[in-house]
């Protein structure tokens, strides 16, 4: 889809109907890292075609790497094990996974790599991650904090232990569990401080390494020992995107709905399915959610807050600030954007004052996504409930769920695509 902007149109029904999210980006990107670091042939099924993990599958190529795409849902990856120095550097577009995940794993290659992105990656924060391979004699930079890195790389860490600062993100543990195992002796990743982003996102990542032949041993809740196994090649079929599921969940609750997204909440893997038990509360949400183990759900959440029949404050959500935009700050502006005093940060709190009554009304207003794929998404739910509702730029849900608007419209919802070419 090339429009600029989508106006949702109020389905005078409930919403019913059968949706199949995409496949989880999480897990694909991970299960494409460790492919390319095994030998031989894996069969990648079930898995999300999306911006991300074109980015990465991309990468892969440029590294010597055959991705083959025999369908829409299906990898197939073939390789040596070693992911050869590029000619050019590995754009990585606003893929975070892929960018932290290939930073950790080229490190361990031989050659120089440069990782970089586009505009919004280049503001999102990966100093924590460098300074844990600079720790381990790896001659690696970002001179500002942010991707671009540039790597020279000599096959092996200087050492086998590393802290990492993980407050930021979960992601820069995921990057240094899934390298390590390339490496040439046991490994040990410790974090500095308790404080970690989503911890399910280290499950996630553990429960893959597994299955292409890795050793992990826990022996503290904040340190890993990691086997120097190298990877296996192997069959490894990706579940339902949990994060995709919210937006049908929140659908579903605001419609009065029933919409069948085939898995049931209590099968993923993934930390978001948590969000399933806050939905279903919905107009009766609880007035404090605490978003620090199902980060990506929170703008959801937040818009179905909008309806709730009580006020809802959001906390634990401080590391929305460094995602594909500062997350609090789009909610916020997007809600108030709706209609004045909706939402209100405090510090890295977002409060969204909630009023049912919003149902119905005609309220105008264009939405900002900041090019973000889950301000997106979620803010079409408003769309569900509010009159001329505007998505501006909603090709970028592109990045994670290229079919949104389509699964959207296959439910009975009117969109009327505005190209402003």
């Amino acid at each position: 889809m090339t429009t600029d902007s989508v106006t949702i149109l109020p389905p005078a029904h409930a919403l019913t109907g059968k949706v199949s999210p995409p496949g989880s980006k999480s897990i694909t990107n991970r299960a494409l890292l460790l492919a390319g670091l095994a030998k031989g042939t894996s069969r990648l099924t079930g898995a999300l075609k999306s911006d991300d993990t074109r980015y990465m599958a991309e990468a892969l190529r440029q590294m010597g790497v055959t991705v083959e795409e025999p369908d829409a849902t299906t990898f197939v990856v073939t390789s040596t094990g070693e992911l050869k120095a590029p000619a050019a550097p590995l754009f990585l577009g606003n893929a975070g996974t892929a960018t932290r995940f290939l930073t950790a794993a080229l490190a361990l290659g031989h050659g120089r790599y440069v990782v970089d992105g586009d505009e919004h990656m280049r503001k999102r924060p990966i100093k924590p991650l460098v300074e844990a391979l600079q720790s381990l004699g790896v001659a690696i930079a970002a001179p500002s904090g942010c991707p671009p890195v540039a790597i020279d790389a000599k096959g092996a860490f200087g050492k086998n232990h590393v802290v990492i600062d993980a407050g930021l993100s979960s992601q820069y543990v995921s990057a240094l569990q899934m390298a390590a195992a390339c490496g040439s002796e046991p490994f040990t990743i410790e974090l500095a401080g308790a404080d970690i982003g989503a911890r399910g996102y280290i499950d996630l990542t553990l429960s893959a390494m597994r299955a292409f032949g890795a050793k992990v041993e826990q022996p503290t809740p904040s340190s890993w020992v990691i086997q120097p196994t190298g990877y296996t090649a192997t069959d490894f079929h990706i579940e339902p995107d949990a994060s995709a599921a919210t937006y049908l969940w929140g659908a579903e609750v605001l419609t009065k709905g029933q919409i069948d997204i085939g898995t049931p909440s209590d099968t993923f893997t993934q930390p978001d399915a948590k969000a399933y038990d806050v939905i279903a509360q919905f107009p009766n949400m609880p007035a404090v959610i605490d978003g620090s183990q199902m980060q990506d759900a929170i703008p959801t959440i937040a818009v179905l807050a909008a309806f709730n029949e009580t006020t809802v404050r959001f906390v634990g959500i401080e590391n929305l600030r460094v995602k594909e935009c500062d997350r609090i700050r789009a909610v916020s502006t997007g809600l108030n954007n709706i209609r004045e005093g909706l939402a209100k940060e405090e510090g890295d709190d977002l409060l969204v004052f909630s009023d049912p009554s919003l149902a119905g009304q005609s309220l105008p207003a264009d939405i900002d996504t900041f090019a973000d794929h889950r301000i997106a998404m979620s803010f079409a739910l408003a769309g569900l409930k509010i009159r001329d509702i505007t998505i501006l730029d909603p090709a970028c849900v592109g990045k994670t769920y290229p079919g949104y608007w389509d699964a959207l419209a296959s439910l009975g919802v009117d969109l009327v695509r505005n190209d402003q070419k």
